[in-house]
């Protein structure tokens, strides 16, 4: 068994990582020449102001009293410049909204692992190609566009990464040290002759990154009087740089002005995901080589927001994000940065009509360099025969003839260009995606065949519906030759293709595991034979209730509503199967419970909307909870009871209480702008670490260690609570405590064992059973309703494959400072803390009903495998980034789980059975 488990690990990661190398693998290539405007630029110097967090409808709707939140910037855009929405894309956070603004490319997830912050790849940005680029704002963006440039041309200046304090008393103050700072750079170049030459100089970039609009949409919400405060403060400093700059250059006209966002943010102060209030980020462009505000009678967009802006009459501009790197490069007259995918957004440029058409050419000719290497990197990695072109390019060798007749056809020529853009980005695609579909089939095979496998392993050693076959060598070793050369053709294949090393791993998975089934052939038959001599209409009614349980759970990671179904169906599972005749209040108080867990997947995601004084009513629910059961454990006749196990719930239960208080009293500390108090963050610490030690020192009798489980980690969990989320736990787990008694009764219906004595079991000593009962077809349900238990645990309160979902709101009892991993990690002990409590239910379950762990974990292995499968085929690279990025989040959140489910049966095991003797006192009797 410890060699399957090991397998079974090995397996599920090799699945899991496959999805990062077919749908996650960097687009970048390298290897381009760099393309630039032959023309000269119509600016010298380009300022960009990003004011991190700015949702578009913030700055452009008009305040409750009619009047502009950012009078400059609004003026800007009516008079002065051009305007529009630029539209980013999944995941909406910091650093790749930087790298599409700066860079020009969408950046792969596997920045992600990186915290957002450092460069797993290196990349080309207008930065970088610029003469001089100073920089201004948080260490968490600027080193990255620091550390990949080439030469001594990028500099950074930064505050502490302590400023990025979510408790703080205002965090505009981090805007206005940008803004200061700024003023006294320029006002030292004027004693350093260096600097102002430096300055003084063509291609400069002065970059000013705000981060404290976002700050304060974190600690306060978008809708906040402090965010909406932080706007006007960013439009008068944005006003002031601008007056200064152009006094310091002498009003020459040679500067032009960028403002825009990397992301905008939910009501509920979040960011990551595909809402158009994330997605939706303002861009206001003015200065040289600018359009100046066109007029118009009437625009069409989809949205309304026009008029809700009073905007209708101002021509809006939309961009994508990642068109702004070339906007930048083309005003300035850098190269386009090498890897970029953006097009050159002609209507804001007010320039030549030459001058338009060669820069649409340049961004024309830059996109192609990258699709052509991106195909000769492909031509040498595959045989000739095998290789398929993309078909759709069919001006790229007459396109540089195509350049003589430029200033004749001006506008056939910017027409060209555009769609050879478009098919030069559709060919990027397809060379990047070229082996997608030959990699999905190796692992969709490996898939069913490790499936496949564990059935049969279920089958043939926890079932009796198999006799045992002598095995037959002369036909074992036919098939292992068999297979030996069908795996050393793969290999050879792959070999003579360069194939990277991971892609042996996908293709030759298959080999030994559906090795290991044909080698089950026996069983198979066995099992068929059996199958036939049952009745078909149990055999098709079984069928079908295994196939709608498992489609409720896929459909539950789409719409949390089908958990409540599910739920209300297991209220009335002691009705159907008649438990309730033997166990009328048990199944009384498991139907109840039920339906109030059904209510959770209804309520709004958490985070949304903070109730503080719900989290005090859950954590004095708990005390009160605690001291009935108390009471009840104290009465009955325990010799094993003592004075030391009662300290220990004594201790958990001021835990509880000072965990309350602790919660209550940082949210008001913070409502007031007091920040976090040293002493509750202390607590709160000293909580985390001291909650499991507590929990060892219980008794491991099932009662006494299960109440003392749930009492450690509810402390931990009220701390990281922000609303009803605090009752979830102590409703699951009354459900889970009714499930083992509900188990028992089952147990006995079904007349397969006697019912032991829940009240003197003990976790200890079960794992000393030998004598473990045999699979029945009821063990099947019992593994579903953990499977459904967890996914339950999982999409309770929220659906965590979202990462808006999250609420920094939830770790302010910990941490305020910002610091993505830390606190990454605690909404990670946020989410698993359900997940614990199930599983140390489902092994109590497993140990009751006389089962082995490893036959009902293995029907358990199947139901989420099944699952997975689902997921990998659902898994799609069109539609809205929404969709794609939650397609793929849900197969990588099915792939974990199976493989957190693995780690989660030991952990389950330890805080079960084992216990931390403390030494005990000696007594001295004095003579």
């Amino acid at each position: 068994i410890p060699i399957f488990i090991l397998a079974g690990l090995l397996v599920h990661c090799v699945f899991l990582v496959s999805i990062f190398d077919i749908y996650f693998s960097s687009p970048l290539v390298h290897g381009m020449s760099p393309q630039q405007t032959p023309l000269p630029p119509p600016a010298k110097r380009l300022v960009l102001f990003v004011a991190d967090g700015l949702r578009a409808d913030s700055l452009y709707e008009l305040s409750s009293n009619g009047t502009p939140r950012a009078p400059y910037l609004r003026g800007v855009l009516e008079n002065n410049g051009s305007w529009g929405i630029s539209h980013t894309r999944v995941p909406t956070e910091s650093r790749p909204g930087h790298v599409a603004l700066i860079a020009g490319f969408y950046e792969d997830v596997s920045a992600v692992a990186k915290g957002w912050k450092e460069n797993p790849v290196e990349f080309d940005s207008v930065f970088n190609e610029s003469k001089y680029t100073w920089s201004w704002g948080s260490p968490d963006i600027l080193p990255m566009f620091a550390k990949g440039a080439t030469g001594d041309r990028v500099y950074t200046f930064c505050y502490a990464a302590e400023s990025e304090d979510f408790g703080a008393q205002d965090a505009a103050k981090l805007d206005m040290w940008v803004f200061d700072h700024v003023k006294s750079f320029f006002n030292s170049s004027r004693s350093n002759q260096t600097l102002f030459s430096a300055l003084n100089e063509e291609k400069v970039v002065l970059f000013l990154h705000l981060l404290g609009i976002d700050t304060n949409g974190h600690a306060h919400r978008p809708n906040s009087r402090e965010y909406k405060e932080n706007i006007k403060k960013v439009d008068e400093g944005v006003k002031e740089i601008a007056s200064m700059i152009d006094n310091f250059y002498g009003n020459d006209g040679k500067t032009a002005f960028i403002l825009t966002s990397d992301h905008g943010m939910t009501d509920w102060g979040s960011h990551g995901a595909g809402h158009p209030s994330e997605t939706l980020t303002p861009l206001i462009v003015w200065g040289a080589g600018i359009n100046y505000p066109q007029k118009v009678t009437s625009q069409f967009f989809e949205d309304n927001f026009l008029k809700e802006w009073k905007l209708e009459n101002v021509k809006r501009l939309d961009v994508n994000q990642a068109d702004i790197a070339p906007l930048m490069a083309s005003l300035i007259g850098v190269p386009f940065p090498l890897n970029s995918v953006g097009t050159l957004p002609l209507e804001y440029l007010n320039n030549s009509a030459h001058f338009k058409a060669e820069s649409m050419f340049t961004n024309a000719v830059q996109i192609l360099e990258q699709f052509k290497v991106k195909m000769s990197q492909k031509k040498e990695t595959t045989l000739s025969f095998l290789f398929t072109p993309f078909k759709s390019i069919f001006g790229m060798r007459n396109l540089h003839s195509s350049k003589l007749l430029l200033i004749c056809f001006v506008h056939l020529q910017v027409s060209l260009c555009k769609t050879l853009i478009n098919l030069a980005l559709e060919g990027l695609s397809y060379y990047h995606t070229y082996d997608r579909i030959f990699l999905g089939l190796s692992i969709a095979m490996g898939f069913v065949g490790w499936t496949t496998y564990v059935v049969l392993v279920i089958i043939k050693t926890h079932t009796n519906l198999t006799k045992t076959v002598p095995t037959n060598n002369k036909k074992s070793t036919v098939l292992f030759y068999g297979f030996a050369s069908a795996g050393m053709i793969i290999a050879f294949f792959l070999l003579i293709q360069t194939c990277p090393w991971t892609y042996y791993v996908y293709c030759l998975l298959p080999v030994p595991v559906w090795y290991a089934v044909v080698r089950e052939i026996p069983v198979i038959q066995d099992l068929t034979t059996n199958i036939l001599s049952l009745h078909i209409s149990q055999s098709i009614v079984f069928l079908l209730v295994g196939i709608l349980g498992i489609e409720i759970l896929v459909f539950s990671f789409f719409y949390r509503s089908a958990l409540t179904v599910g739920l209300l169906v297991f209220a009335g599972w002691p009705v159907i199967t008649q438990l309730w005749v033997q166990a009328k209040t048990r199944a009384l108080i498991w139907t109840l419970l039920c339906v109030l867990l059904a209510i959770f997947p209804l309520m709004p995601v958490v985070g949304r909307e903070p109730n503080i004084p719900l989290v005090t009513a859950a954590g004095l629910l708990t005390l009160l909870i605690s001291c009935f059961s108390l009471t009840s454990l104290c009465k009955r006749e325990n010799k094993n009871r003592n004075s030391e196990d009662l300290k220990v719930y004594f201790y958990q239960m001021l835990s509880i209480a000072l965990s309350t208080y602790v919660v209550s009293s940082t949210h008001d500390s913070l409502k007031n702008k007091q920040g976090l108090p040293v002493l509750n963050q202390i607590i709160s610490w000293m909580t985390l670490v001291s909650s499991p030690v507590l929990l060892f020192l219980s008794p491991t009798f099932l009662f006494h260690r299960l109440f003392s489980i749930l009492l450690s980690l509810m402390s931990i969990y009220l701390l990281l609570s922000t609303g009803y989320e605090a009752l979830f736990p102590l409703v699951l787990f009354g459900l889970m405590f009714v499930w083992i008694n509900m188990e028992q009764e089952a147990l006995q219906h079904y007349g397969l064992s006697l019912k032991p004595k829940l009240a003197i079991f003990n976790f200890a000593y079960a794992m000393d059973i030998t004598q473990f009962r045999q699979l029945h077809l009821d063990d099947v349900r019992r593994s579903f309703f953990f499977v459904f238990f967890i996914v339950t645990a999982f999409f309770g309160t929220g659906n965590i494959a979202s990462i808006n979902s999250f609420d920094p709101a939830s770790v302010y009892c910990f941490l305020t400072v910002f610091s993505p991993f830390m606190m990454g990690g605690l909404l990670l002990l946020k989410v698993v803390i359900p997940f614990v409590l199930v599983s140390c239910a489902f092994e109590a379950v497993q140990v009751t009903t006389q089962l082995s762990s490893k036959s009902l974990f293995l029907i358990v292995l199947v139901i989420s495998d099944i699952m997975a499968l689902h997921f990998f085929f659902l898994v799609k690279d069109y539609g809205s980034w929404l969709d794609i990025g939650t397609s793929i989040s849900h197969y990588v959140l099915v792939m974990s789980l199976t493989i957190f489910m693995m780690l989660m049966n030991g952990l389950a095991q330890l805080l079960t059975t084992q216990r931390l003797e403390l030494p005990k006192r000696t007594k001295h009797h004095s003579t």
